[in-house]
């Protein structure tokens, strides 16, 4: 069955160039085809604004969050006792003691089951404890949650075999370190171009690895890897598909090499590394899956992996929150607090409001991975997405708030007395978000190809030029039943949003949300039917588009939030943080609408194209030259 849905391609490739098919068509193989359970961004992204999906609000179960908290208090200690994250930043090193420390306190075993010996928590509580490092120290989350998030753990618990549990996960409660090579010097986010592979040995007992890997995080101290690599292809249709299986590599094994530990802008106490692969012999029982499984792997993995990255910057966000409250306090300038001068209570008023919807999508998707009930890949897609490019705002208008003491470095500002807030070091560390685990461009068409899945699916016997004229005209007429129903739906439908009964004063936020989603799904069609096969080139259009969906999605997320923590709090109710970020964010997504209309995109496209190449290199006129001339 898996085999059966893997090759048939609901995207017709017959006029693609050979590198755009193959690059297509190995992304397809991987991604999960089918929908078992429900989703609320695609129910948004067709029209259906379904409030009970999240609301009332997953919370945490009482008894989770006590083991949850336990554990926070005594790694929370622990940290506070033993690591100067600004020591760390400066000497590029997390020291030995403390990563000896972490592991007695099972940080490398917290996604490990119990019943191997690991402190199995919730992804909740996982995401609980990452965002309290990552609101002290970005390098020392960087080297817990890469290790588990996406190394060895995380994987070796959906797809490992019974013999492989057994064997690696009393390793990570003992302190071992994992980490995941799938970057390859020449390949970002185009696995089809990937050149290490793996060739089976004659008498099948093990497999024989060469190639590189770049940017593998955890590396040059793991002592497991999660290797992707090419092996045997595929014949499907008479064409050769490209095959990536997922592979564990021991570090001692002969002809693993680390050559390089890379040095980047920020997270300086990050183990980041190159990797080369020659004649490694990787034993058969140490393949994860079956062969040409790798990238669903991978994809899978990720779904749950990159929830993480939301954790991190929401913890970095709330420190940033309390950095300026407080020095928007102390700090005067022309007779008052700059926190009371309006342009300081906006920066306060956005960052608290911003910071609340972060907390509120993270602890929805966390809590979506735990219940195993609802389809997460584009939730978790836009919790990434949203958190990643939110809080490194966040970071920006802090630093704008402590003016020179935020461009300014904590060691410094210690030296002569001041109070040490490691805005510079955070605002270093936060840039990578946007990039990692999918960069905001591929999130946004991650986002577009899961958001047109049912659109496609619905039209792809008539798309492609191989179907049987019989074949198509049934699809046709199948189609124009649907649409003669749903299209209209999206029209009228405004008129009856649907809005929980205890919304309370949110309720014109859940309304508007409601109704936004049958603006935003038909928009969406509108676009597929006029840019057609092109629109995967419309990045720009596309862009806008999941820009409104992931704003729907935190709208919803932070009224159904703030009224599960309504009588939890004292002073600010979390309702009005709630209404101010909804407010905002519909403000963003009326622009987005507008760009649809108005724009300038064949302006950008036909400049960028002539600028490319070289029309305008008389305005690079004047610079000292670096690197080679081109």
């Amino acid at each position: 069955m898996a085999d059966r849905e893997q090759d048939e391609m609901i995207i017709d490739t017959s006029n693609m160039s050979e590198g755009k098919r193959a690059a297509l068509e190995v992304a397809e193989a991987s991604r999960q085809s089918q929908w078992k359970f429900p989703s609320f961004g695609s129910e948004m992204f067709m029209g259906n604004f379904r409030p009970e999906l999240l609301h009332p609000f997953p919370v945490q179960p009482p008894e989770d969050k006590a083991e949850g908290d336990l554990h926070l208090k005594r790694i929370k200690q622990f940290l506070a006792d033993h690591l100067d994250p600004d020591e760390v930043d400066r000497t590029r090193t997390i020291p030995d003691e403390v990563i000896e420390g972490l592991a007695k306190l099972g940080v490398f075993a917290l996604k490990v089951p119990k019943e191997y010996g690991g402190l199995g928590l919730s992804q909740v509580n996982y995401n609980r404890i990452m965002m309290m490092i990552a609101s002290y120290c970005g390098s020392t989350t960087v080297l817990a949650s890469a290790h588990q998030s996406i190394g060895v753990p995380q994987p070796l618990k959906l797809f490992g075999t019974e013999e492989q549990k057994k064997k690696y996960f009393p390793r990570f409660v003992k302190g071992e370190i994992s980490a995941f090579a799938l970057t390859e010097p020449g390949v970002g986010s185009d696995p089809a171009q990937m050149q290490t592979h793996a060739e089976r040995s004659e008498d099948g007992t093990f497999y024989l690895l060469n190639g590189a890997k770049q940017w593998c995080t955890n590396s040059p101290i793991a002592d497991v890897l999660v290797v992707m690599a090419k092996t045997k292809p595929k014949m499907v249709n008479g064409r050769e598909r490209p095959q990536v299986t997922a592979f564990i590599v021991e570090k001692t094994m002969p002809g693993v090499e680390v050559v390089q530990r890379c040095d980047f802008m920020g997270l300086n106490a990050m183990q980041n590394g190159n990797l080369k692969f020659t004649d490694v012999k990787v034993p058969v029982e140490n393949r994860i899956g079956d062969e040409g499984r790798g990238l669903k792997l991978a994809l899978d993995t990720l779904n749950v992996g990159r929830l993480t990255l939301p954790a991190a910057g929401t913890g970095m966000a709330k420190q940033c929150l309390s950095i300026v409250r407080r020095w928007g306090n102390e700090r005067e300038q022309w007779g008052q607090p700059i926190g009371q001068h309006e342009a300081g209570r906006a920066k306060i008023a956005d960052i608290a409001a911003t910071t609340f919807a972060m907390e509120a999508v993270t602890m929805l998707t966390s809590r979506y991975a735990d219940l195993k009930e609802i389809d997460i890949r584009l939730e978790a897609a836009m919790a990434k997405y949203f958190c990643s490019e939110s809080g490194w705002r966040i970071v920006d208008e802090t630093l704008q708030m402590r003016g020179g003491r935020g461009y300014e470095k904590a060691d410094s500002l210690r030296a002569r007395g001041e109070t040490p807030y490691p805005v510079e070091r955070m605002m270093r560390d936060a840039r990578i978000n946007t990039i990692i685990e999918g960069t905001s461009e591929i999130m946004r068409l991650f986002l577009a190809r899961e958001a047109m899945d049912p659109h496609l699916k619905r039209a792809s016997n008539l798309l492609k030029k191989s179907t049987p004229a019989g074949l198509k005209v049934k699809t046709a007429f199948s189609l124009l039943g649907f649409y003669s129903h749903w299209y209209p739906k999206q029209w009228l439908g405004v008129l009856v949003p649907a809005v929980p009964k205890d919304a309370g004063e949110l309720a014109p936020h859940f309304r508007y949300v409601s109704k936004t989603s049958h603006r935003l799904a038909r928009s969406l069609l509108h676009a597929m039917a006029k840019y057609g096969p092109a629109l995967d080139k419309r990045q720009i259009v596309l862009g806008h588009l999941m820009d409104i969906g992931t704003e729907l999605f935190a709208m919803s997320a932070v009224c159904s939030y703030a009224l599960s923590r309504g009588g939890a709090v004292e002073g600010l109710p979390p309702a009005e943080l709630a209404d101010l970020f909804c407010r905002q964010a519909a403000r963003r997504i009326a622009g987005h609408f507008s760009a649809l209309r108005k724009n300038d995109n064949r302006a950008i496209n036909a400049l960028a194209k002539r600028v490319s190449a070289g029309d305008a290199r008389w305005l690079e006129e004047g610079i000292m030259w670096i690197g080679p001339e081109d």
